[in-house]
């Protein structure tokens, strides 16, 4: 049996880092296929995130959040308009971009641990300051005795915590998640959003969650 989720979560003081996390949307627009075939994902779109901010996205399946996402994350070329990072074009994946996935992602061969510090890995860092790294971001996310444990031993919102932890050790401007409580129950899903908006406040990003429950986003977001 897993353990329960906490379902405590501690306020931190906002860190500010200004000019960090400024998203502007302008005229995005999405479409995939040609002639008879083309397929509108997301209709023109306009959006401006300020830094620090945690915006909900609410909407059925296929009204184009996660293309949204998708794109503000580089993973899909825009069809027409713009998508700038503090004032960076979105051409591809940045490392100021940190991304919280639905099916949390991980590493089946590696440990929570593991997981975390593979984010780490290309930059260059000694394995003892990657294993501490890693270490201290679980423990951001209550899950440092868990470290050792790989993720079929671990619930679903013990992954989102590690998925989390992940995202935020870069010390990314700007976290998108897209649909991270799908798969989770209403109590754990108050877990990881009210977890989440602690990380954000934390380490002062701003941050971008799709979700389908108009209740979570009013108690969870600002906007």
């Amino acid at each position: 049996m897993q353990p329960a989720e906490a379902t405590e979560i501690s306020t931190v003081e906002p860190v500010t880092k200004p000019g960090s996390g400024r998203v502007r949307i302008a005229g995005l627009t999405v479409e995939f296929g040609k002639g008879e075939d083309r397929t509108i994902a997301l209709a023109p779109t306009d959006l401006t995130l300020e830094p620090g901010t945690f915006t909900a996205l609410i909407g059925p399946s296929g009204c184009g959040k996660s293309t949204l996402l998708n794109v503000v994350a580089g993973f899909t070329p825009l069809t027409e308009g713009s998508v700038r990072v503090d004032g960076r074009a979105v051409t591809g994946p940045h490392p100021s971009v940190g991304v919280i996935f639905q099916n949390f992602a991980l590493f089946p061969w590696f440990t929570a641990r593991g997981n975390v510090e593979f984010a780490l890995k290309r930059f260059g860092l000694s394995k003892a300051e990657r294993r501490a790294r890693a270490m201290d971001a679980l423990g951001e996310v209550g899950l440092a005795e868990h470290a050792r444990k790989y993720p079929g031993q671990l619930s679903g919102g013990m992954k989102q915590r590690v998925a989390i932890a992940r995202a935020f050790i870069l010390e990314p401007d700007l976290v998108l998640a897209d649909e991270p409580v799908a798969s989770l129950d209403p109590q754990t899903s108050r877990v990881i959003l009210g977890l989440l908006r602690s990380a954000s406040q934390q380490h002062g990003a701003t941050v971008l969650c799709s979700l389908h429950q108009v209740e979570l986003a009013t108690d969870f977001a600002d906007r």
